[in-house]
Formats: C-alpha cells, structure tokens, sequence
C-alpha cells in the first residue's frame, strides 16, 4: 500500500508527489491498488479529534500568536527547545479571547513515561515530561500529519512502522495519541540514517539525494536497492543480494544502531556488477535513450550494441560511462574528431597505412575476428611496421576514440560495409 502524507499542502505540490511516484516506479518499488492520499481523509481526522474532546483527552486551546512568540523567546533565551506551557489545558472556553480560532491539542499526560519497544533501537523511554500537548487540528480546521498518521495506520491495519530515527520523538508523542484513542500502536523500528562520506548527515552539499539524481547518474534500479540495503544491514559476508533473496532473507535484527556512510566507490562496484548481469536487450534500450537515439534506430545499430556490451561492460561503471563507450557502435566518428589522442593517431602515416589497409581488405571473404587478425598481421609483415602502427590509427578511424575494445572484435561486429565506409570517411584517406 502506498500513502502519500499530504498534510502539509504547500510542500506536497502536484510535482513532489509526482518525484515520489516516477521514483518508487523507476526503484521497481511497486504497489497494490491506487496510492492513498492522507489529505483526502481530513474529515475522518477531524473526527477522531473531536471524540477526544468530547471525552475530555483533548481540549481547545485559544493562544494568541502573541502569546505563543512569547513561549518561543522564552525558551530562546533559557535555551531550551519550545514547549507549550499547557495554559489552556484547565481553562474555561468562557476566557477565551475574542477574534481567536482555537487549535485543538492533545491532553497528554504529564507524569511517567512513554516507552517504545523498538525493533532496531532497543527499548526507548521518554519523560512525559518533556513532551507537551501536540495539536492535532489546526485553527483552520485541518489536521495535522500527527493526528493524520495515527488515525490512517490504525485504519489501515499498519502493523510496523519503519523509519529513520530523527522520527524517534514522533514515535512517543503518536504512542501517546494511540493511547488516547484507545487504540494498540504498531511495532516501531527506527533505523539509523545515512550519513555523507565525511560523517556528517547526508544533506544537499554532500551533492544527490533525489532518487532522479541517481538515474540521471546512470545507476541501476537493482544496483542502488541491492547498495541501499547492504548500507544499514547485513547478511554474513554476502554483498551481490539480488531482490528475491533480499525478501527471503531481511529481518529487522540484523539492522545496525549507527549510522552507515554513503560511499559512491562502493555504489559503482556493485552498480558494475549489475550492469553485467543485466538483461540485454533492456541494457540496449536504456543505451539508445542515453544516446539519444529513439525507437526508431535501426535492427543494425540495436544489434551491434547487443553484440558488443560484454566488452564494453566489463570496463563502464555506470550506464552514462557504458553509452559513451558505445557510441561509436550506433554513430560513426565525425571530423575533426573531439578526442585529442585520437585526431593525432591519424597523421599522414597513419591515414596512409588505413587507405592501404582498406584495399586489403576489400576482397576478404570471411568477416570474422580471426580472419580480420590474420589479414592485418600479414599486412604489417609484409610493411615491417609494429601492429600498433596499423591497430591505433584503425581504432581511432573506426571509434573515434583512442580507446575500445579490441580493434578485431570492433571490426567485426561493425560489419564489413560499415567498417569500410568509415575507414574512407578518414580525412585525406582514399575517397
């Protein structure tokens, strides 16, 4: 089930939730039925309010923001973090001042403590001293994500609430309202966040941190779950935990009180790994999209990327690096070339060793990797030139680039046609 917390509606814009949405779908994170949203069950919050009132757990409080800026300056100057003093929790409605739309806040007890069974955290007590009567409607009428959250996990039979553990307040303060409802609270596991490569907890200059960062970064969905949950727990010594094991396996013991550090060599280690293991003919589609070629590229191109991936995968860390490294088998280089090294290996030697090269093999019959090894050893024995001579010029003739898999595997799985087409676009080379 799927729950979008949308109490808060100038954050929970259309394009927010849209993030949440496109996210989840991209993690393969799927869900039943349609997403539930919080804000359209306002009025049964309101509700469940209100029978607190009429039970005497909740009361009307008429403070003035006057009144309330004073608490917060009080608290400033004692340095202490704001609490509500409870002046309404006892007063008569009679007293209250006119023009003032109350709040309605929970009448939490004052003595004792709230304590939390957590799963992950062990046992966790907190002072009902310290935490003071919450709202639950605003003056407006509206509920707030306190209220809204109980009364949507009890309704919705929620039996374990897991989540990071700045919300370890939140727990006592929900279990309170839970208590005050009559109602059992669900199992709380609060997990220790993730926290940026220097220890300090993760924030926006520790750079990504939407989940559409990480696609736009070229990583696998199933790579960054498989990372996202080795980060906080464990299963001996394994490291590669594909989904149906991770299902199989994840129990809340095993996960870690402290906090983990995201470590991006880590993440592409394994993001490597689930680039090799991948589908085919989803890692072509992903790669067309990357090179901004569309539905429309021809059987040709689709099938040469096929051809060449488990090369090219063995070196590419992430889907971005992996279409770079293809390109050249779905677009010929165009001149002058961008890359440096390789303008250079085209020098007239180079260009001329080409030409000649491209005559050799003009009338070869068999297009294969040991076919195309053996003609350019008898080419450069029959010059005295070093392979070098002819396989650099070559691969940068027919990649654009000073580096690629093997020439002979390039060759071949370029085809002869398309091969020799780029050879005789070389600049200066036997047009």
């Amino acid at each position: 089930m799927l729950r979008i917390e949308d109490t808060d509606r100038k954050l929970s814009t259309p394009e927010a939730i849209d993030a949440i949405l496109d996210g989840l779908r991209w993690l393969e994170l799927d869900w039943d039925r349609d997403a539930y949203f919080q804000s359209q069950r306002a009025e049964r919050h309101a509700a469940a309010a209100h029978s607190l009132l009429e039970q005497g757990r909740a009361y009307r409080c008429y403070c003035t923001p006057e009144e309330l800026a004073e608490m917060r300056e009080a608290a400033k100057r004692e340095g202490r973090s704001m609490r509500y003093d409870g002046r309404w929790r006892d007063r008569d409605p009679s007293e209250a001042p006119e023009g003032v739309d109350p709040v309605i806040r929970l009448k939490a007890p004052l003595d004792g403590e709230t304590v939390i069974d957590d799963q992950v955290q062990g046992p966790v007590r907190v002072e009902n001293s310290q935490l003071d009567d919450m709202i639950l409607l605003r003056s407006d009428g509206t509920p707030t994500y306190m209220l809204s959250v109980v009364v949507d996990d009890h309704d919705m039979g929620v039996t374990h609430v897991i989540r990071g553990d700045d919300h370890l307040t939140n727990a006592a303060r929900q279990t309170q309202l839970f208590l005050a409802l009559d109602w059992t609270p669900p199992v709380f596991g609060h997990i220790p966040l993730i926290h940026g490569a220097d220890g300090q907890k993760l924030s926006k200059r520790h750079g990504a941190l939407g989940i559409d960062a990480y696609q736009e970064m070229g990583y696998l969905p199933a790579a960054l779950r498989n990372y996202l949950l080795r980060l906080g727990w464990s299963h001996g010594d394994e490291e590669i935990i594909p989904t149906e094991q991770a299902i199989a396996w994840f129990d809340l013991d095993a996960v870690g009180k402290s906090p983990s550090r995201i470590d991006f060599d880590k993440l592409e280690s394994v993001n490597q790994h689930y680039l090799r293991e991948a589908d085919t003919e989803t890692l072509v589609e992903l790669l067309l999209s990357r090179l901004g070629i569309g539905d429309d590229a021809a059987d040709t191109v689709r099938a040469r990327l096929a051809t060449g991936l488990g090369s090219l995968t063995e070196r590419a860390k992430n889907l971005n690096e992996l279409a770079e490294m293809a390109r050249f088998y779905a677009q010929a280089p165009s001149y002058p070339l961008e890359n440096a090294k390789a303008a250079k290996l085209l020098n007239d030697d180079g260009v001329a060793h080409l030409t000649d090269f491209a005559a050799a093999l003009q009338p070869l019959d068999g297009w294969g990797e040991a076919e195309l090894e053996q003609a350019a050893r008898d080419f450069v024995a029959a010059r005295d030139i070093g392979l070098g001579k002819l396989a650099q010029p070559l691969r940068a003739a027919l990649t654009g680039s000073n580096a690629s898999p093997g020439i002979f595997e390039v060759l071949h799985i370029l085809g002869k046609e398309e091969a020799l087409t780029r050879l005789s676009a070389v600049p200066g080379g036997g047009q």
